[in-house]
Order: structure tokens, then sequence, then C-alpha cells
């Protein structure tokens, strides 16, 4: 299972993005689902501006876009429970396991990951406004409460529904990623534990090299200094 220029399956991803978004942008994900039900894929990459009827394929300008012989989709969370009906490796057969390990990729994109990515919001991409510091606070307490959340709800499990890594799993990984900017997860060791245990799978660890290559090899050359006259 690797990136093939032949395979079937394509993956839009971005073609260079700036140090901090590398490692979170959300194809990621995909790669890593992509990675542990062993299909390959190939990457079509997006630079700025995108092209113009992109949007008729995400109508928000986004990455990841999924299409393989039978859908063409968008949305990571919707194409990592696609690749993961496709293989028992990321999701159980039996009814009741499935839609539990289900639930978890909502529970990861709509209960967590909000409060996350304000945290994100007010510490990176707005850390020097003044209103930005002011709300950093309520921004981290909230964000908190979510993290004992799932560290409760984890104790002393391996993963969220016990031993079988699921989609579930995959999923909040990726969004506990977007913290390690800060010390935040770290106050919940078992949290911590199980990011680490997630982050340490092969098959997370190809999916982000292979993330991580394309942003070094398209990294923007340097203007180079003008000789003064």
């Amino acid at each position: 299972m690797s990136v093939n220029p032949n395979a079937s399956i394509e993956v839009a991803a971005f073609k260079w993005v700036p140090d901090f978004a590398r490692g979170l942008v959300r194809d990621l994900r995909v790669r890593w689902a992509l990675e542990e039900a062993g299909l390959d894929y190939r990457v079509r990459l997006l630079g700025t501006p995108r092209p113009a009827d992109y949007v008729k394929e995400q109508p928000f300008d986004q990455v990841p876009c999924f299409s393989d012989d039978q859908v063409r989709i968008f949305e990571s969370g919707a194409i990592v429970q696609y690749i993961g009906e496709k293989s028992e490796a990321l999701l159980p057969r039996e009814t009741q396991a499935k839609y539990r390990a289900i639930q978890w990729t909502y529970a990861a994109l709509n209960s967590v990951e909000p409060a996350i990515l304000n945290v994100f919001a007010v510490t990176v991409f707005h850390a020097d406004q003044e209103w930005a510091k002011l709300r950093r606070p309520g921004a981290e307490e909230f964000a908190r409460l979510k993290l004992k959340r799932v560290s409760d709800w984890l104790g002393e499990k391996q993963w969220l529904e016990g031993d079988g890594f699921t989609i579930g799993d995959l999923v909040m990984v990726t969004v506990l990623r977007n913290l390690n900017h800060t010390g935040m997860v770290a106050e919940f060791p078992n949290l911590a534990a199980y990011q680490k245990r997630g982050e340490a799978r092969p098959a997370f660890q190809r999916a982000l090299s292979d993330q991580l290559a394309v942003f070094a090899t398209n990294q923007p050359q340097a203007e180079p200094e003008t000789a003064a006259a």
C-alpha cells in the first residue's frame, strides 16, 4: 500500500502549506485510512489558486476530495468512513461495533474538533491580536472540558472502544494533533499516550511521511536579494 500514480483511487491534496499546517491538513486522515486498509492511491496536487472548476467537486475549495471507480466525495469524515467500510482493519463488521466506531468519528469532528480549532485560531492564526489574547483562556478552558470527556471515556483502554483500532480512533488522533503546539493534551496522561499510540502505527508514519515529502518538494524558492546599486 503506497502512493501509486497508476492507482484507481485519487486523493486531492495541497501542493504546499506553511510550516504550522504541516502534518495537520486533512488529507492526512484519508492517506492514513488508505494505508491501514492496504489500498494504493494517487495524489492530485493543488496549488493556489485552485482550478476554477474545483468548487464543483469541493464547494468549500478545500481538501481532501476522493474518487475511485465507484464514488466521488469530499469531507474527510465521509471519506474515512467509506474507506473503513472496505476494510475490517478500520471498521468491525458486527453492527453494534461498527456504528460505535462510526459514532466516534462524528464525536471527534463535532464535539471535540470545534473547541480545539478555537484554541488553534487564537494561538496560531490570530495570536498577535489583542482580542485573541483575551479569548485564549476561555477557549482553552472549553477545550480542556472536551479533552477531559474523552480522557474519562478512554480510561485505561487502548482505544476508544477497547482493544480494536477503528476509524473513530484515527479521526480522534488527528483532531488531537491540532494541539501539538500546546501542552494541553499532556495534561491528560492517558490521552497523550493514546495519541502517541496512534501516531506510532506504521500506517500513520507512512501517511505522514508522504504528506510531508510533498511539501518539502514544493517548498517555494526564496526570492534572490537584489544587489545594491
